[in-house]
């Protein structure tokens, strides 16, 4: 009897430590939203939407972009774009988020990029403002929002 009130204690024990450590585990963190969208103005390359989807784990965020603002002039292999994003910061200062993870682009095809990193703190918000796009080290195309983005800042 004695052994069997000993297990039965260890496993409630167990069971405690178990739920206390739950309970101070840190909670999974979300942007909102996670997809937003603007215009944005790229010069001699082009003008349209822009599709921006955010992620969060912690302090690290990613963001991926595509557009139709761009189109391809020639085939774009992964990996051979250099992408700088930057964003306000709530509303008064930039962050920006950087990466050169892009799929292959073929020729006409719509630009994207990403995801591209950057560190975030609980409740900051971020607004895309301008996007730097460098392809094969040689063409820079820079890109402006010309519209807010919808349907509105990403919150972490």
């Amino acid at each position: 009897m004695r052994r069997m009130k000993l297990g039965i204690g260890t496993a409630l024990g167990a069971a405690g430590m178990a739920m206390g450590a739950l309970a101070l585990a840190p909670t999974a963190t979300a942007v909102t939203p996670t997809t937003a969208t603007l215009t944005a103005e790229c010069g001699t390359y082009g003008s349209g939407l822009a599709t921006l989807t955010a992620t969060q784990s912690g302090t690290s965020a990613t963001i991926t972009l595509s557009s139709g603002a761009i189109k391809a002039p020639i085939d774009v292999p992964a990996g051979s774009v250099s992408s700088t994003l930057t964003l306000s910061k709530n509303g008064s200062g930039t962050t920006t988020f950087t990466g050169n993870s892009n799929p292959a682009i073929k020729t006409g095809a719509d630009v994207s990029t990403g995801p591209l990193k950057g560190t975030v703190a609980a409740g900051d918000k971020l607004t895309a403002k301008s996007l730097k796009l460098v392809i094969f080290g040689l063409i820079t195309v820079n890109c402006t929002a010309t519209s807010p983005q919808s349907p509105g800042p990403f919150t972490f």
